[in-house]
């Protein structure tokens, strides 16, 4: 069963993996023997993870790049494919939050929430499929949320731009499953991580939320480890174009 689950020699690429979510995916995957290509756009940003990831005795490379802008994406790939040889996982976890009622959201905030969560997931996507589609096998991982399965007040462009990722994601499964790779997605409730923290810091706002998830917790970003190791492994060789919901329950009520 181990080896179901086994990643040793395995390349991943994760997008937005400097801290919370894509960096415990990055540490998860490098645990399971992948080596890893980070991304964020700073690369001093990605400094700490990638002494993780080495500590962890695989190899690491820093991949600086805005997953918006196109030339800065098909230059890191290529950096990553030529390190590594080949890609095997891609993790698309870039992404940000700008919050507020539909009709106050300037339109530069939803321009940027559309550029990096949608447009960027897709830019990525497209420069990692091509190389996939040449070794003719590969996991794509897109990190979508529960908002992009329901609305919620003061997160228009957020929740449209996880849709479209969930959306994209089914789109690309069936275009890309004949060339033997698989396209999923997984959807988190609210996870504790910068981005979230004046929310789970907000006792009021805790209480009502809390109240309304079956489980009585938000999530810490170590918790979608399994899901994601799961889907960059030989365990889900069948599974394309489906959303893991890892929320406490949350979407259930």
């Amino acid at each position: 069963m181990d080896n179901l689950f086994d990643l040793t020699g395995k390349a991943a690429l994760v997008t937005g993996a400097s801290r919370g979510i894509g960096r415990a995916i990055a540490r998860a995957l490098a645990e399971a023997g992948c080596d890893l290509a980070l991304n964020a756009r700073s690369p001093e940003s990605l400094k700490e993870v990638s002494e993780e990831i080495l500590r962890l005795g695989r190899k690491s490379l820093i991949i600086a790049g805005d997953v918006s802008e196109e030339d800065q994406v098909t230059g890191f790939v290529k950096k990553a494919q030529e390190a590594f040889g080949k890609i095997d996982v891609l993790v698309n976890n870039a992404g940000i939050w700008e919050g507020t009622y539909f009709l106050r959201l300037p339109k530069s905030d939803w321009d940027k929430m559309l550029n990096v969560n949608l447009t960027g997931a897709y830019l990525v996507a497209k420069a990692v499929g091509r190389v996939m589609l040449k070794q003719r096998s590969g996991k794509i991982i897109n990190i979508s949320s529960v908002l992009g399965l329901r609305g919620s007040p003061q997160a228009v462009a957020y929740c449209v731009t996880k849709g479209g990722v969930i959306q994209m994601t089914r789109v690309m499964a069936i275009e890309l499953g004949p060339a033997g790779i698989q396209v999923n997605c997984l959807a988190p409730g609210l996870i504790a991580t910068d981005m979230t923290r004046e929310y789970t810091q907000d006792e009021a706002a805790m209480k009502e939320y809390l109240a309304r998830v079956p489980l009585r917790r938000y999530g810490r970003p170590e918790e979608l480890a399994g899901s994601v190791v799961f889907l960059a492994s030989k365990a889900s060789d069948l599974m394309t174009g489906q959303v893991i919901v890892v929320d406490g329950g949350e979407s259930l009520v």
